[in-house]
């Protein structure tokens, strides 16, 4: 149903968030092992980002789809 493919995509989109922070604070110097090739890497501070901004449009595509079957399951009733 579509509920739960919201929930689903909603769930794998906080994921994505999270790892996109954790890969954020790794380029930052911040998190992990120093012998990582995150650590330290400016590059991996915005590709953190961006990865969590793909988890965020994510939980907001989630989002629309719950809203949307909620209003839509409304209408038939």
């Amino acid at each position: 149903s579509v509920l739960k493919v919201s929930s689903i995509v909603i769930g794998v989109g906080i994921i994505v968030i999270v790892f996109g922070m954790i890969f954020q604070f790794q380029g930052r110097g911040n998190l992990g092992p120093e012998s990582s090739f995150m650590y330290h890497n400016k590059d991996w501070i915005n590709y953190g980002l961006y990865i969590a901004y793909v988890g965020i449009a994510l939980c907001a595509i989630g989002s629309a789809l719950y809203v949307r079957s909620k209003m839509h399951s409304k209408i038939q009733s």
